[in-house]
Order: structure tokens, then C-alpha cells, then sequence
């Protein structure tokens, strides 16, 4: 990673970056200016397409620093040459970023830490487990964060399109509907959906931005906060055919969850809270902890529900 800022832009470190949501993160990341590096077990892994994610980073003039979670003295120097942290770590390491914390802590250097969240706002949910556990746990490092007086940012983008969308939002099949949709609950809760390259944006936007500093970034676009209702409608109109909607009440999603074997069980708890408890839009977001995304950064254009949808067509 460079020495120095370009152009005044921020030096950021992403962990995790060869993740689901990292790799966005880091591609925004080098797209927008920012020197960029991420931290690496391998530079050279024998897994092709993890190689092929690498490569693709190098060739974007992307930093690979080598390290991990777990080896101190490694993540304290790569964080040392970051001006801003960006932690995309998966469920599983969730907790131990106890340890980056720690390292953030020791360097005294990093202005801004993202940690790894971009889905609900756990400070503002109603789950039912294992979801709640889940939530419980990136509350836990919020408050670390927080306790530490470490400068953050917490990116709140809901459902992630590519995962909720090919399926029209629902849980446990395979791909978009043709005869029937199942859907949690009355259908009538809104729900939000956030293509994943329009996340890595919107988080990289941030990272510079005064109006972020100790807040929460809600990614809340207008044309893609729907109900499930409205969701199948808009899929109606692209096939000109009317689709039979399968409600399943809460007592039943409730039992479905319980009966479930992971990680269904896991889709099934969030759905719930989403489609059921309404967790994307059952607040106001207030200035005291909150920004909208998309009134920060009007001038990013973002992909629409609609315009995502036609992929599947």
C-alpha cells in the first residue's frame, strides 16, 4: 500500500476482503482512489478461483498484505500502514474481531473502523434465534468499539440482492418462482434489498465523510424498499402472468425455524425478522445515530429491485 494518501484520499486495509462482501468492498475501494490493500493468508492459494479473486485485486493496483487474525504482530503492522480498517469477516470470525480491536488500539494510528456487518441494524431488532444470537454478537463488538473510543462506522445494507433476489425473496428453494411464491408472513412489511457492488460504494463513500464519523450508514434506496407483495407484483409485470402467493403465518415460520437444520434455520430466523417484524423499516432513523446512504450520495446511481430482476428473465 502506498505511503501516503492519494489525493488526500484515506490509506484503507480490508479484512476479509476475499469474501462474499469484501471483494465488492475492495474493488470499490481502488475504483474510488483509496490505496488499497487487504490482508491475506496466502498471496498464492491453491484454491484456482480464490487465485483468480487475488489477480483480480493486483491487477485493480490493490496492496495483498500477508497476515491473519490470529497472528498479532502481523494484522498490528498491516493496520499500522491503514489509515481506515474495513472488516468483511464471515459469521464464523465475527467474534474474534475482539482481536482487531486490539490491534487497532495498540496503533493509535486508524481513524475510522467499519466492522463487519452490512445486513440488519442489530440495535434495532426483534429476532428469534439463531438469528438473535447472530445480532447479539456484532452488537458485542459494537460496544468494544465503542468502550475502546475507537472512531467507526456501522454499514446497515439489509438484504444483499444477490442472495434474497434470485429467489424473490424467498427461503428454501432453489430459484425464481413459476407457478407459486411463499411468503412469510401478510406480505405487507417492507423490506430492503441492496445490490452488493452499490454496498461496496456506498461503504467506501463513507470512509472519508464527516457526516459518518460514529454513526450508523443505512443503505435505505427508495425504489428498493418493498413488500413482499409489491415484489411479486413487479415480477408479475415482467412475465404478464398472475403467480398463486403462498402466505405462511407467524406461528408457522416460527415452527419452520425451530425444525430447520442450519443454515436454513439461520435465512429462515432473518427472513423472519425482516418479513415478519418488519427490522429494515420499523424506525426512523434519527441524526443522533443514523445517515441515509442515499441522500448522502445522491449523485451514486444504484441498481433498482427492476432493473435487477430482468437478470432472471
Amino acid at each position: 500500500m502506498a505511503s501516503a494518501a492519494v489525493e488526500g484520499k484515506s490509506r484503507v486495509l480490508v479484512i476479509g476482503g476475499t469474501g462474499y462482501i469484501g471483494r465488492f468492498i475492495v474493488a470499490a475501494s481502488a475504483r474510488e482512489g483509496h490505496p488499497t490493500a487487504v490482508l491475506v493468508r496466502d498471496a498464492t492459494p491453491a484454491d484456482a478461483a480464490k487465485a483468480v479473486v487475488l489477480q483480480g485485486f493486483r491487477d485493480a493496483g490493490v496492496t495483498l498484505v500477508k497476515g491473519d487474525l490470529y497472528d498479532h504482530e502481523g494484522l498490528l503492522a498491516a493496520i499500522k500502514s491503514a489509515d481506515v480498517v474495513i472488516s468483511a469477516v464471515g459469521s464464523q470470525q465475527i467474534p474474534e474481531q475482539t482481536r482487531i480491536i486490539a490491534a487497532i488500539k495498540e496503533a493509535g494510528n486508524v481513524k475510522r473502523f467499519f466492522p463487519s456487518e452490512f445486513g440488519n441494524d442489530v440495535d434495532h431488532v426483534n429476532a428469534v434465534e439463531p438469528a438473535k444470537s447472530i445480532f447479539a454478537l456484532k452488537a458485542r463488538i459494537r460496544r468494544a468499539i465503542e468502550a475502546e473510543g475507537i472512531p467507526y462506522t456501522y454499514v446497515s445494507s439489509n438484504f444483499f440482492a444477490g442472495y434474497f433476489l434470485p429467489t424473490l425473496g424467498q427461503v428454501g428453494v432453489t430459484g425464481p418462482p413459476t407457478d407459486k411464491v411463499l411468503i412469510l408472513g401478510d406480505g405487507n412489511v417492507k423490506g430492503v434489498f441492496s445490490v452488493e457492488d452499490d454496498v461496496g460504494t456506498y461503504t467506501i463513500k463513507a470512509v472519508d465523510d464527516p457526516r459518518t464519523l460514529n454513526k450508523t450508514l443505512y443503505l435505505r434506496p427508495p425504489s428498493n424498499t418493498l413488500t413482499h407483495n409489491e415484489l411479486v407484483s413487479l415480477w408479475e409485470k415482467k412475465h404478464g402472468k398472475t403467480f398463486e402467493r403462498v402466505y405462511i403465518p407467524e406461528d408457522e415460520v416460527l415452527k419452520k425455524i425451530q425444525e430447520s437444520p442450519v443454515p436454513l434455520n439461520i435465512v429462515l430466523s432473518i427472513s423472519h425478522s425482516a418479513w415478519v417484524k418488519g427490522d429494515h423499516t420499523n424506525f426512523e432513523i434519527e441524526p443522533s445515530f443514523g445517515v441515509e446512504a442515499t441522500e448522502l450520495y445522491p449523485d451514486v446511481k444504484y441498481v433498482t429491485v427492476d432493473e435487477y430482476l430482468n437478470r432472471f428473465i
